[in-house]
């Protein structure tokens, strides 16, 4: 089996970090602390320029539901039209209905106009009403995969419909876990799915280098993050996911 690890990244330092270390794919974003938004132009083509590993572009144009307006949808072609002008090979993205399913019209235009890119429909389609037929729905979207937790908090507790999905899947689409994976669950997530591809940020906090600190103050929701607190892809974190899956025979 090809098994392909794939990692969450919002720099060009950690994206360069999951390269190094072995990963296959790099999934490209904004504000991981808010589940991920569409990143810069300039993030796509830097990342481009510094990395030969293939990148998929998150298009995900607010934080929040997968509810979209026309407005917003007119954003998310612009978006893949910059992904696409940059290089990627891929974008990762989801529409779902106000009744939880998914939005099968705008999805298969949105994959029809990022070809030849790769559609990868998110974790969206945890949020839908029923798995089964979301599962059916997005195959004729015409996507290359679908990443989920199955429809848990995270993948380890999701790793049953995880299974159930790949099986039903029949190969007709790439079932992807992702959601609080890291190096001490990954053994037994990859022996209870039998995935193929796994979706995981890898990173460590580590602290600023500013010596001056004005305290108080924040950009954003402090429960999320302080300025003076990082977070970033950790070499050894996403190598030592990678070794543990190499040594595991399905």
């Amino acid at each position: 089996m090809s098994l392909v690890v794939e990692i969450c990244t919002d720099s060009v330092e950690s994206a360069t970090v999951a390269e190094a270390a072995g990963a296959g794919r790099i999934e490209l974003c904004s504000a991981l602390a808010e589940g991920g938004v569409t990143p810069s132009a300039g993030l796509i083509e830097s990342v481009q320029r510094n990395t030969g590993i293939k990148i998929h572009v998150l298009i995900r144009p607010r934080s929040g539901d997968f509810l979209y307006t026309d407005t917003e949808f007119s954003v998310m072609r612009r978006d893949i039209d910059i992904a696409g002008e940059s290089g990627a090979d891929g974008i990762v993205t989801g529409i779902i209905n106000t009744d939880g399913t998914i939005d099968v019209e705008r999805t298969s235009l949105l994959a029809e106009y990022a070809a030849p890119m790769s559609l990868t429909f998110h974790r969206a389609f945890d949020l839908c009403r029923d798995p089964k037929k979301g599962l059916e729905d997005i195959i004729a979207t015409g996507a290359s995969r679908i990443l989920t937790s199955g429809q848990a908090r995270n993948a380890i507790e999701g790793a049953p419909l995880i299974k159930s999905l790949i099986a039903d899947a029949a190969g007709r689409i790439i079932i992807m876990p992702g959601g609080g994976i890291d190096e001490y669950n990954i053994g037994l997530l990859a022996s209870g799915t039998g995935a193929s591809e796994y979706h995981l940020s890898g990173r460590r906090q580590r602290e600023s280098l500013m010596t001056f600190r004005r305290k108080g103050i924040y950009m954003g929701d402090p429960r999320l993050q302080s300025e003076y607190t990082l977070k970033s892809a950790d070499a050894d974190r996403i190598s030592s996911v990678i070794m543990i899956l190499r040594g595991i025979v399905f």
